[in-house]
C-alpha cells in the first residue's frame, strides 16, 4: 500500500486493531481509448486553458482528455481521484511541480501507486474537504470534466440511472459543477459520446428519464461538437444542444420533441 501525505496519516495511539494483508492492490484493466473518445478529448482539450487545475474522473474520457493535455503546461490537478493519465502528464512535464497534486484517492497501475509512495507533491485529503464546493472555488481556472448517462435540452444530466435503476454512483459530480462554476476563470464540462452503441439510443434526449445529477454547466461536449450553454438561454442551450452535440440520426426527433416543451424556434 502506498504511504501518502496528507489526512492519510494517522497516530498510532489512533488505532484500536489493525489486520496486515498481504496482496495486490486492485487496477483497472487497460483500455486504450477508441476514436469517438479521442474526438471528445480533443474538444474538451481546447477548453482548457494554460494554468488550469484540472478534476477528472476515470474512464475512456477522462484518460484521453489527459493524453490530449501533454503539450500543456502549468497544470494542477484537484480532484476526488486521479489516475494513471496523471503520471503521464508528469512524465510529459505539463504539471506544475509547485502545486501539490490533491485527491481523495487514486486507482491505477503499478508504477503510479509506485510513484505515489512517499511522494511530498501528492496530498490526499478526506472526501470532504477535496469535494468541498468552497474549497474547489477557491483553485483558480478550475476546469470540472464529468461524464453523464444523458443530457436533456434543459441542459440537464443523468449521470446515476438507467431506467429508474441505480446504474453509477454520481461520485462528486454535483459537488465540482458547482465549484468550477465559481472557481475565477473555471469552467463545468460534461462530456459524452452522442449515441449509446449498445443501447441503440441518443445521450440527448427531450427530458430526463432519471433524476438530474447535475443542472448548470459551462459546455457539453460530444464527438459531434461543443455546446456552449453557460450564459445562453433555454432555447438557445437546447438549440446547441441538438445541433452541436447530438447525433445526426436524433436530431429531427429532438427538434420535434424540444418544440413541443416550448421551443418553437427549433
Amino acid at each position: 500500500m502506498p504511504y501518502t501525505h496528507g489526512d492519510a496519516v494517522l497516530a498510532e495511539q489512533e488505532i484500536d486493531y489493525a489486520i496486515e494483508v498481504d496482496e495486490p492492490l486492485p487496477s483497472p484493466a487497460p483500455r486504450p481509448p477508441g476514436e469517438v473518445s479521442r474526438a471528445i478529448a480533443e474538444r474538451v482539450a481546447a477548453l482548457v486553458p494554460q494554468n488550469a487545475t484540472l478534476q477528472l474522473g476515470i474512464g475512456a474520457v477522462p484518460d484521453a482528455v489527459l493524453e490530449s493535455l501533454r503539450e500543456r503546461r502549468g497544470l494542477a490537478v484537484w480532484s476526488e481521484m486521479f489516475s494513471d493519465g496523471v503520471l503521464a502528464l508528469e512524465k510529459a512535464g505539463a504539471l506544475d511541480t509547485r502545486a501539490p497534486i490533491t485527491a481523495s484517492f487514486a486507482f491505477g497501475g503499478q508504477e503510479l501507486y509506485d510513484w505515489v509512495d512517499r511522494n511530498e507533491r501528492v496530498r490526499m485529503l478526506r472526501t470532504e474537504k477535496t469535494n468541498d464546493p468552497g474549497l474547489i472555488a477557491r483553485r483558480p481556472r478550475l476546469v470540472s470534466v464529468n461524464s453523464a448517462l444523458e443530457v436533456d435540452l434543459f441542459a440537464q444530466a443523468n449521470a446515476s440511472r438507467v431506467n429508474g435503476a441505480i446504474y453509477s454512483g454520481f461520485g462528486g459530480q454535483s459537488d465540482f459543477v458547482v465549484g468550477a462554476l465559481h472557481s475565477p476563470g473555471g469552467r463545468a464540462i460534461i462530456a459524452l459520446p452522442s449515441w449509446h452503441p449498445k443501447a441503440g439510443v441518443s445521450t440527448v434526449v427531450p427530458r430526463l428519464t432519471g433524476p438530474a445529477t447535475s443542472f448548470q454547466h459551462s459546455f457539453v461536449v460530444s464527438e459531434q461538437g461543443t455546446a456552449t450553454i453557460w450564459g445562453r438561454d433555454a432555447a438557445e442551450q437546447a438549440r446547441q444542444l441538438i445541433d452541436q452535440v447530438a447525433h445526426p440520426d436524433a436530431r429531427d426527433g429532438l427538434r420535434e420533441a424540444g418544440r413541443a416543451l416550448g421551443f418553437p424556434s427549433l
